[in-house]
This record gives C-alpha cells, sequence and structure tokens, in this order.
C-alpha cells in the first residue's frame, strides 16, 4: 500500500512539473499575401469550410481548444499542427512552386474523397469540422476550377 501511494505521488508530481513545459502556440498576426485564399479566388463559403475544417492543422494561425493548456495533450497537438503545417500550409501556399501547388492541390482532393481529411481524432472534438458531402463537393468543385486555371496561366 506504502508503495502505490508513493508511486501516485511521483506521478502527480510529474504531471504537476510537465504542466510548466509548454511547447511553442502556432499564432501569428501577421499579413499573409501567399495565402491560398488570396491567391485563388474562393466563395467565402469554401474560405469558411478550410478555416474551420483545416486551418487548425494547416495554417499559421491556430485556435487552440481548452486541453492545449494540458500537458501532455498540448505537446500532442503542438506535435500534430507541425506536421500538418509541414505537409500543407494554406498561409504559404503561392510560395510553392507551380508543381507543388498542383500536387497539394490533387491531395486536398483526394484526402477529402476518401475521408481521410480532416482526420477523424480532430472531427471527434471540433464535431463542426466535418465536411458534409454538400460542403465536400463545393470544395472539389473550387479545386477542380482552380487547377483549370493554374493549368492556362
Amino acid at each position: 500500500m506504502v508503495r502505490v501511494r508513493h508511486g501516485l505521488l511521483v506521478l502527480a508530481g510529474v504531471l504537476v512539473f510537465i504542466q510548466f513545459i509548454r511547447p511553442a502556440r502556432n499564432i501569428s498576426m501577421k499579413d499573409y499575401p501567399a495565402d491560398i485564399s488570396r491567391l485563388y479566388p474562393m466563395e467565402r463559403k469554401v474560405q469558411g469550410i478550410l478555416r474551420t475544417s483545416c486551418y487548425d492543422c494547416h495554417s499559421n494561425n491556430t485556435n487552440y481548444p481548452w486541453y492545449a493548456q494540458i500537458q501532455p495533450s498540448g505537446w500532442w497537438l503542438a506535435s500534430h499542427i507541425k506536421k500538418g503545417k509541414e505537409e500543407l500550409n494554406f498561409n504559404e501556399f503561392g510560395s510553392y512552386s507551380f508543381r507543388r501547388q498542383q500536387s497539394k492541390l490533387k491531395a486536398i482532393s483526394n484526402t477529402i474523397k476518401d475521408g481521410t481529411m480532416p482526420i477523424s481524432s480532430y472531427t471527434l472534438i471540433h464535431k463542426n469540422a466535418r465536411l458534409s458531402k454538400a460542403e465536400q463537393d463545393l470544395i472539389l468543385n473550387w479545386i477542380e476550377e482552380t487547377k483549370d486555371n493554374l493549368l492556362k496561366n
């Protein structure tokens, strides 16, 4: 019984200690001229869907949920956001090469079609990030139009 008590005290101490080790926040007030919404015209609805369902992990600004303040979930979120931004950053889309832009648009389309984005661990908590069929179609149509326009230029 004494060992269990000591173990729980050590665990509690570790949990308190790790609360002081916080990851950097993904929050920027900069203006992003290379943002995809500035480069490629889109309806406000498409932009809203992207911001709600994608931008938290794929931009330079994240709307953090309350549990981001609690470690280790904050670390997990920071890692997830870092990987998401490495894969695709909507704020820096214009800095990508033409070929990479084409590839990213195709990847976005594919992940929406196969249902892998937004990821289930995100939509589990962020229910408003789930894409309805109509929202999927809206984004997919916008991607096709944008890809066609890219090829014309």
